[in-house]
Formats: structure tokens, C-alpha cells, sequence
């Protein structure tokens, strides 16, 4: 028993393609697992151990919690000793929510709303004066204070300037018991059946009582009864109206304006969260953007006449209701729908866009009779709105979403709160304005904090700043001092929200835990890798045990312990073929080991491609924290463009340049961030986007499903001369539609037996033993094989099965191309790495026709590969490039630099820091930069 104290004993591992592996993996280390991509490197981490540490804590709930729970299945491993509770930190991006953001994320924004509900002072928002408030006893001091030796009328406001005649409510008062009422300023008695003008507002006030205020203990008795009173029907307020001079002053319990008498109520911390129907802006319900109508969408060109589609939600004139309605507006102010929208009157359009409902008569000339018209009009931009607002379906959001920007909320400017929240302050600072900067500015912000506090809020906040301040010193320890804590988290990148995770983690400050990472250094330059290593460094140092599946050289090399798994990858892998220090690792002769120590390694090409000399010119970009930059890129070359995390690539490339193809080749929807200008588009044919998003998210999807081959595959099937005798479609041979798929499974090959306190048991179909189709379609063979055996072919076998059928064999060839001749056709999508889906992806793209002008942008195409994988992933990538295309591609790791023909560095920090180019030019040319951190980096690879 003490033997496993120290480690994490593994035996018997079958997981995915995991070969019976035993390990023992040392516990409070930082344990890094290595090796090709798709070798079993997470189906060990992941989906061994860390589902056994899932599993184990459901265990431990009542069998009466587990049945809402739903079981985990027992991963495939023999025996699991040593294991302590387990936290997996993995790349799959943050929550999408509009909601989230990286305050929320990381909990900073929960200790801030709660700093500034209890040590935030409140200013009014009509007078930016300090809001006071008082207790009863206060209140009562004050006034005898004040008013001894006059006489007072004491009032409890209940209406404040509102319309309404307030019949019933003088009825309710009456009821009370109560005699007189102020209205507008004006003391009167309560009548039967007394009402007010209902068209103009009022002010309202219960006369609670009226007395001279003396110093003797009956009148204080009177006063303290008053007050309640009063306090009790005007909602913790009241008025005190000085009989000579008629001057009023307002006392509240609650926080209160001394001048014009507004109050809020008592702050809480839902005061100030934009989830909270408290806090949240009415107007825009806590998003801060609206959607606003854009009549240059609605009427793109106003020389066209209605008939010719000048209305774009319209169209061309077509024999429907809503042109008959048009044609009737046109008889009342005099135009037809043959003439230019820009003629029409302005009276016209606003009912044509507005809508409106109207009789009128028109006397026709020739005929010399009176016609009735009748105008029930909804009006264009109304109808879009409506069905913005108002519609189910996603088509029609989307359809309106085309005529409609998005804006900042006119009411609370972004800030997403109420207008009350934004006048609390601390140190002159409300909650958005810290919200809004840099994590960096605000950590600077709250070291210089303490001085700037009373001593009343520095007993409050000690305990709350002391959170915060732990908390950004973590997130800027792992390198994101660039975000800011209102950065929604649908825009993170997948290693920036996997971080933030980490660092949340570290704040969490656990000790004896087992947390399991993949691929933290996604995303991250060479100069904050250090900050990483040392976070997960500190993590070990307090007592927890760190596997990390990684391919970086630093963090291996700082690893206490490796474990390689390989030898190739899918089938082929699956073994433990080294484990110890890295010093012990340098001495073995696996793959890794050699690209380690520099047996092998990417050779840096002898010349850079010249390119077409033709260039694509983007200016005056200023999206986010980009400070007008302006680009040129060489067509025909490989471009890499580089620099920190969070210094302006993304903005640059993904939200405004590909936006902007995306619009011109494909009318793509999504609004570029802005720029002034674009040129030399008219030198490339298509724009292709490869981005990291999983390839699909159900076992039914699968490599040939997503590439489109199992279509042509199916179609070959229908073919085969037993398939036309039977007269079998390519319906027959889909394992998702009913006809040619087994039934007892509906095609899925396994049936799910529900175990009501167990977990789920897969079995395979005993009616068609995981075949997936009956027993008639499995009849139909192709050179002797059925459409299940294509399904169960690697794409190794598959390349020379299908060598005669030039649409499917370009396809596959394409796959095994890209490293992925290991994988079978029909591997659920779902037991893909992300580096295997992405390059599915590629594949797909690539076995497209290329034209030799097509302009290609990746964004970190090396996430989750291997030396060698990354070696294969450029040799495909060159070769598309040599045929004449441009590969831009987003990138940190220094092997894909270095081959680049042309580099574009953006920086020189991230956040502010960044937004502007440091250098450009050819790795060679890069290197000579003073101020580019990424030349510094790569001029170790280069020389």
C-alpha cells in the first residue's frame, strides 16, 4: 500500500486503440505524456483516467442521485491504484453565452459586484451629488434639529410625476383614514369621487400629519410615530414641507438624493449583475447591443423603382398582397411603382416603411367616379423587426438579421447595467469603467487601491480586494494580461479559455489533486511559455499531481517525467515506448526523442518562394485594439502572420480579412471589423477557411460522412449490377434513413441497454453483429466487399481499393496525404483528437478542386500535432502553395515560421500594447528586428 502512495498505478488499458498498457505515472510531479498525434495519448489521460476519477465521484452519491445523473461508463482498463480526485482542464472552448464573460469565467466580476454593493458610494444621477441615507432615530434628530419652533406637515410621496386621473387610489387613501393630500404642491382635503386631469403628470403625497415640532418627550412620540407611518406608505421616504416657507426636504432609508429627492434602493450585489433582471439595462436586457433597422439595407439602392426590387426585402414585383398594398399607397400620394424610390415623397415612405391604416376615396378622371381605397399597411422595417423579435424559426432571424446592425444600446452605452449602478463609485471608478481595462491596468488599479479608501471601507473591502488581486495575478501569470474582464467568452480562443480555466483553478488553491490539461500552450507565443510552465510549476509545488498531454519542446523538457506513447499513430500506436526524465528520453530513439535532440528535425527550405508578384492590400483596419494597420500580402507564397497572444492576429485576419473575402466570393453574412479599404482582390478566384471547430459532435458522423466520400462510395454501390437488378437507390445505403440499415439498431451498430442504477451498457447488435445495415444490403459487394467492410477500411487500404474510381480515390488520397492513414472511414467523429478533425477538415478542402488562385487562412494548424505530424502537415501545405495558391496561416509554433516565405509581425505586446506591425518580411529579413519578440525566438531555429 505505501508503494502506490507515490503513484498512479495503470494496468490493463484498452481503451481506443491503447494496447493492454500498464504505467505507473509518479504522483505531485509534473508528468508530461508525448507522442504522435492520434497515438492514444488522451484516450490514456482522458478517457482512462480521468473518466475513472468521474466515475469513482458519481460512485460515491446515493443510487437514488445517480438515476438523475445518468452513469459513466467504466472505462476499458483493468485495474486504476493511487488516484486522487480529478479536474480536467481541456480545450473545449468556454460557455457561447452572449453572457459570459471572463469576469464571470473566473469569478473576479461576483467579488466586485459584491465590493461595490457594500463599499461603493452612491451619486445621484441628476445632481452628482453624494446620495445620503438615514435611520429612523437619524431622521428624527434632524428634523428637531432643523424645525424646532415651526410648524411641518409630514408627507409620504407616492406618486412622482406619472399621468392618471388616480380615482381609485384617493378612494384607497380615504379608506386609510387618512383626510388630506398634496397634489402638484397643493394641500387639499380627500372628496368622495375626487380625480385628477389624466393627461398630465402628477405629483402625489399623503399628509401623514401636521404639527409644530417642540422639545418635550410627547411631541418626539408623536414625530417617531409619524415617521413610521410615513416611512411604511411611501416606501421608505419622506417629505418634510416647512408651513412658513413652503421649502420641502426628503429623508429616505434608502440611499437619497438631499436635492431633488430621488432614492435608489439599498445596493446588493444583483444591483450591479447584467444577468439579474435588478441590474440588468431594460433596454437592451443586459447584452449591451440592440439590433436596429438599416434602411441603406432595407433600400441598398434608391435609383431602382419598386418594381425592379428597390426594396431588397421585397424583391422584384411579383402578384402578392403587399404590392396591391403599395399600388394603393401609390394612388393616395401620387406614384407608381415604375418610378425610383428616391422620387417618392417623404410622407409616402414613412408609411411604406412605417406602416399605418387608412380610408381615403380617389376620384378617377377618365371614369368620372369616386373609388374607396382601404390602407392597412404593417410598414417594411416593422414586419423585419417583428420577425426578429417575434419569430421561432432561425431562417427568418437570420433572414432579418440581414437588414438590421448591431449597435451599442443607446441607454447604457455597453455598460449592459442600469443607470443607478453606474453611479456607485469607488476611487472615481464605477464597475464598467474597471470592467473595461486591461487586466494589467486593473491589477495596477487595486495595488494602488488601499490608499485611496476611507477607513470604513478599508475594514469592508480587505477581504473581497485580497480575492480580486489573487485572482489577476493568476490571469496575468498565464499570460492574459492583454483581456479585460467584460471580454465575452464566445471570443476566446480555445488555449485562451483553457488558461483561464488554469488560472481559475490555481486561484481555487486545492492541494492532493490530480489535474489533467491538454495542450495548455495552444495559442501561446514562445515568450509567455514560461509564465505557463511556472503556473503549472507552482500547482505541483502545493501539493498536486500534473499529467499534461503536450507536443511542446520547453514543456517537455521541464517536465519531471515523460511518457511516450507511439510507435505510429491509430492501430499502430498505442504502446508506452518510453517513459522516465527527459534526460533519459534524449538517450532513446523514438520519434520524439529524436526531433528532441536533433537527430531529426523540419529543414528550413534553401530559398523563399518569389510568389506571382501580384498583392492583396488591406488598409486602416481599427477593429478592437488594432491601431490602424495596414497590410500587403504577397500572393503565390506561404504567409505566416505571427506575434503575442492577444496583440491583434485574430482581429486582423479572422474578423476583418476573411469576413471581407467571405462577403465578396460568397456573400458571407458576418460584418468585417472596420477598415478603409481593400485592393486586389480580382487576383484571387476563392477564400477557404480552416478553422479549429470539431468536425462533429455524434457518433453517426464520421471521416467519410464529413469529406462526402461514403456519397460517392454509396453511389458506386448503386452501381454494382446486383444493386440495379434489385433496384437499390443510395438511400439503401445509409446507415441513417430506414430501407437498407439493420432496424434493431437504426443503424448505429451497437444497442444501449438502460441499467436504471447502473450506467448505460453498449452491446453489440446481435441481430446484424455491428454491421450497421440488413442482411439484403450487406448482400451487394464490390470486389467482394460490403458497404460495412468500406466502413471498417483505414484509409491506407481504402487508397489503392478505390484507385479506379478517381472521385473517391482523390479524396482518400487526400486524407492519407494529411498523416491520416491510420483512421478508418467510419470512426465516430466523436473519438477524433482535435488535431485529427482539424486536418479532416483540411483534407476535405484540399481535395477540392484547386484553381492555383485560391487564398487559404489557417488558424494554428499545428494545434495537437507531433514534430513529424507538423512535418507532413507543411510538406501537403507546400505543395498547395507550389501549384500557385496563398496559405496564410495564424501561427506560433517556430517549425511552420521558418519555412514561411513571408512573415507579418503583429505587436510588439499584447491588448493595448499591441495592434500594430512590428516587422514584415522573410524569416532572414525578420530576425534582424530589434523589437520583435518572435524574431528572437526564431532566430535559435535559423542559425
Amino acid at each position: 500500500m505505501v508503494e502506490t502512495e507515490n503513484r498512479i498505478e495503470v494496468l490493463g488499458a484498452r481503451v481506443h486503440n491503447l494496447k493492454n498498457i500498464d504505467i505507473n505515472i509518479p504522483r505531485e510531479k509534473l508528468v508530461v505524456i508525448t507522442g504522435l498525434s492520434g497515438s492514444g495519448k488522451s484516450s490514456l489521460a482522458f478517457d482512462t483516467i480521468y473518466a475513472e476519477g468521474q466515475r469513482r465521484y458519481i460512485e460515491t452519491f446515493s443510487a437514488y442521485a445517480r438515476q438523475f445523473l445518468g452513469g459513466l461508463e467504466r472505462p476499458d482498463v483493468d485495474k486504476i491504484d493511487g488516484l486522487s480526485p480529478v479536474i480536467a482542464i481541456e480545450q473545449k472552448t468556454t460557455s457561447k453565452s452572449p453572457r459570459s464573460t471572463v469576469g464571470t469565467i473566473t469569478e473576479i466580476y461576483d467579488f466586485l459586484r459584491l465590493l461595490y454593493a457594500r463599499a461603493g458610494e452612491a451619486y445621484s444621477y441628476v445632481s452628482s451629488e453624494k446620495m445620503v441615507s438615514y435611520s429612523d432615530e437619524q431622521i428624527k434628530e434632524l428634523i428637531i434639529q432643523n424645525f424646532i419652533g415651526k410648524r411641518i406637515t409630514i408627507l409620504a410621496p407616492i406618486i412622482r410625476a406619472r399621468k392618471g386621473h388616480y380615482a381609485e387610489l384617493f378612494q384607497q387613501i380615504t379608506k386609510q383614514g387618512f383626510l388630506k393630500v398634496r397634489v402638484n404642491g397643493e394641500v387639499q382635503d380627500l372628496l368622495p369621487g375626487m380625480k385628477l386631469d389624466r393627461y398630465k403628470t402628477h405629483d402625489i403625497e399623503i399628509v401623514i400629519d401636521r404639527m409644530a415640532i417642540e422639545n418635550t418627550e410627547e411631541n418626539e412620540k408623536r414625530l417617531v410615530e409619524s415617521i413610521k407611518t410615513a416611512m411604511y406608505h411611501g416606501e421608505n421616504v419622506l417629505m418634510i414641507l416647512d408651513q412658513d416657507t413652503q421649502e420641502v426636504r426628503y429623508f429616505s432609508r434608502n440611499l437619497m438624493c438631499p436635492t431633488s429627492g430621488i432614492s435608489y434602493q439599498n445596493p446588493e450585489p444583483n444591483l450591479f449583475s447584467f444577468n439579474s433582471p435588478k441590474g440588468a439595462c431594460e433596454h437592451c436586457k443586459g447584452l449591451g447591443t440592440i439590433n436596429e433597422i438599416n434602411l441603406k439595407k432595407i433600400i441598398p439602392k434608391p435609383k431602382l423603382s419598386i418594381k425592379n426590387g428597390g426594396f431588397a426585402p421585397l424583391g422584384e414585383y411579383k402578384s402578392s398582397w403587399i404590392f396591391k398594398q403599395l399600388e394603393i399607397i401609390g394612388e393616395k400620394f401620387d406614384f407608381k411603382l415604375t418610378d425610383a424610390i428616391e422620387t417618392i415623397s417623404e410622407e409616402a415612405m414613412q408609411i411604406i416603411l412605417h406602416g399605418g391604416k387608412e380610408k381615403f376615396a380617389v376620384e378617377s378622371k377618365t371614369l368620372g367616379i369616386t373609388k374607396e381605397y382601404k390602407i392597412e399597411f404593417e410598414g417594411i422595417s416593422h414586419f423585419i423587426k417583428n420577425q426578429f423579435d417575434e419569430s421561432n424559426s432561425t431562417s427568418i432571424k437570420r433572414w432579418a438579421k440581414e437588414f438590421m446592425d448591431e449597435i451599442e444600446c443607446p441607454e447604457c452605452h455597453g455598460s449592459r447595467l442600469k443607470k443607478e449602478a453606474m453611479y456607485f463609485r469607488i476611487h472615481e471608478k464605477n464597475i464598467f469603467d474597471l470592467s473595461s481595462m486591461d487586466i494589467s491596468d486593473l491589477s495596477l488599479w487595486f495595488d494602488n487601491l488601499d490608499k485611496n479608501l476611507s477607513e470604513k471601507q478599508k475594514i469592508i473591502a480587505t477581504e473581497v480586494v485580497k480575492e480580486i488581486k489573487d485572482r489577476l495575478r493568476f490571469l496575468v501569470n498565464v499570460g492574459l494580461n492583454y483581456l479585460s474582464i467584460n471580454r465575452s467568452s464566445k471570443s476566446l480562443s480555445g488555449g485562451e479559455a483553457q488558461r483561464i480555466r488554469l488560472a481559475t483553478q490555481i486561484g481555487s488553491q486545492l492541494v492532493g489533486v490530480l489535474y489533467i490539461l491538454d495542450e495548455p500552450s495552444i495559442g501561446l507565443h514562445q515568450r509567455d511559455n514560461e509564465k505557463l510552465i511556472h503556473s503549472l510549476e507552482q500547482l505541483r509545488d502545493i501539493g498536486n499531481s500534473i499529467l499534461v498531454v503536450e507536443h511542446d519542446k520547453d514543456m517537455i523538457e521541464r517536465a519531471d517525467y515523460v511518457i511516450d506513447i507511439g510507435p505510429k499513430a491509430g492501430k499502430f500506436g498505442g504502446e508506452i515506448i518510453s517513459k522516465g526524465t527527459p534526460a533519459q528520453l534524449h538517450k532513446e530513439h523514438t520519434m520524439t526523442a529524436m526531433y528532441l535532440n536533433g537527430e531529426m528535425k523540419i529543414e528550413v527550405p534553401k530559398k523563399r518562394r518569389e510568389g506571382n508578384g501580384k498583392f492583396l492590400k488591406l488598409t486602416g483596419a481599427t477593429g478592437n485594439n488594432l491601431k490602424n494597420v495596414s497590410i500587403e500580402l504577397p500572393l503565390g507564397k506561404l504567409i505566416c502572420v505571427t506575434g503575442v497572444s492577444g496583440s491583434g492576429k485574430s482581429t486582423l485576419i479572422n474578423e476583418t480579412l476573411y469576413p471581407i473575402l467571405n462577403a465578396y466570393f460568397f456573400n458571407g453574412v458576418k460584418k468585417p471589423q472596420p477598415y478603409k479599404n481593400i485592393e486586389g482582390l480580382e487576383h484571387i478566384d476563392k477564400v477557404i477557411d480552416i478553422d479549429q471547430s470539431p468536425i462533429g459532435r455524434t457518433p453517426r458522423s464520421n471521416p467519410a460522412t464529413y469529406t462526402d466520400v461514403f456519397s460517392e462510395i454509396r453511389s458506386l454501390y448503386t452501381m454494382t449490377p446486383e444493386a440495379m437488378i434489385r433496384g437499390y437507390k443510395a438511400g439503401r445505403f445509409s446507415f441513417n434513413v430506414s430501407g437498407g440499415r439493420c432496424e434493431t439498431c437504426e443503424g448505429s451498430g451497437v444497442r444501449t441497454i438502460e441499467m436504471s442504477f447502473l450506467p448505460d451498457v453498449y452491446v453489440e447488435c446481435e441481430t446484424c453483429q455491428g454491421k450497421r445495415f440488413n442482411r439484403e444490403t450487406l448482400e451487394i459487394r464490390y470486389k467482394g466487399k460490403s458497404i460495412s467492410d468500406v466502413l471498417n477500411m483505414t484509409v491506407d487500404e481504402a487508397v489503392p481499393f478505390f484507385e479506379n474510381i478517381p472521385k473517391i480515390y482523390r479524396k482518400v488520397k487526400t486524407i492519407q496525404d494529411v498523416g491520416l492513414g491510420y483512421i478508418t472511414l467510419g470512426q465516430q467523429s466523436t473519438t477524433l483528437s482535435g488535431g485529427e478533425a482539424q486536418r479532416i477538415k483540411l483534407a476535405t478542402e484540399l481535395s477540392k478542386k484547386d484553381t492555383g488562385n485560391t487564398f487559404y487562412i489557417m488558424d494554428e494548424p499545428t494545434t495537437g500535432l507531433h514534430f513529424e505530424d507538423i512535418r507532413v502537415l507543411m510538406d501537403v501545405i507546400n505543395k498547395l502553395v507550389d501549384k500557385g495558391n496563398t496559405v496564410l496561416i495564424i501561427e506560433h509554433n517556430m517549425d511552420v515560421i521558418k519555412l514561411s516565405d513571408y512573415i507579418i509581425d503583429i505587436g510588439p505586446e499584447g491588448g493595448k500594447g499591441g495592434g500594430e506591425v512590428v516587422a514584415t518580411g522573410t524569416p532572414e529579413e525578420l530576425i534582424k528586428n530589434k523589437k520583435s519578440y518572435t524574431a528572437q525566438f526564431l532566430k535559435k531555429e535559423l542559425l
